[in-house]
């Protein structure tokens, strides 16, 4: 209850303020890239849902192109038709998300939790509502990040969800965190993709009273 309630917080402080004033220089080289190599602006924001169903503004390096509609990734047929060529590669290597560094130095956001949906992932976010998924603030990664990604359908989404929320502690953090760098090495679960699922293998890290799945599916 200590971690999840002060040190997490505290942790996300230590961690996002130095990483956000040693990444600036390249965040805004990324950004002029962003402006040059196609129309629109260089951030997308866009109404997320975090901590207890509640609405805030997160931020991302735009990826897409303006005539991309707006709609889950998961709902595309072939989103890499919307995603300009730098897009391609900010999302592949995640670099997309480090405007919400500023997330966490908010409030909104931790490192590690959830992803913060949109109102077009609508089911997953009312199966959250009833499993507890939305306990926990959300996160850049998180369980249902390094177990598949894009590649999950909603029911395993939201019940990853609902694992972390119910398990969170600092191990469990660690692991993940370690885990999400194997997977953005990977480049795991980017876009949408057809998987079986009874031949993906996974592994258990287990620890006292707990078992979390943090294995990585491609």
């Amino acid at each position: 209850m200590v971690y999840r309630k002060f040190v997490k917080r505290l942790l996300d402080l230590l961690l996002a303020i130095p990483m956000l004033i040693i990444l600036l220089i390249p965040l805004i080289i990324v950004g002029i890239i962003i402006k040059l190599t196609s129309e629109g602006p260089v951030l997308f924001i866009q109404e997320r849902y975090g901590r207890n169903s509640k609405p805030f503004a997160l931020y991302k390096f735009r990826s897409m192109t303006n005539k991309a509609p707006v709609k889950a990734n998961s709902d595309f047929k072939d989103i890499t038709s919307y995603v300009t060529p730098f897009g391609m590669f900010i999302r592949k290597t995640s670099v997309d998300e480090l405007p919400q560094l500023w997330n966490i130095i908010r409030g909104d956001m931790s490192f590690i939790g959830p992803r913060p949906l949109a109102k077009t992932d609508e089911k997953v976010l009312s199966l959250r509502k009833q499993n507890g998924g939305d306990q926990v603030l959300p996160g850049i990664s998180g369980l249902a990040q390094v177990n598949g990604r894009n590649n999950l359908s909603d029911e395993d989404k939201a019940a990853y969800d609902a694992k972390y929320a119910a398990h969170l502690s600092f191990r469990v953090d660690m692991l993940l965190t370690v885990e999400t760098f194997v997977s953005v090495l990977e480049r795991d679960g980017v876009f949408k993709e057809t998987v079986d699922g009874d031949k993906s293998g996974k592994n258990m890290a287990r620890h006292n009273d707990e078992s979390v799945d943090v294995s990585s599916k491609g």
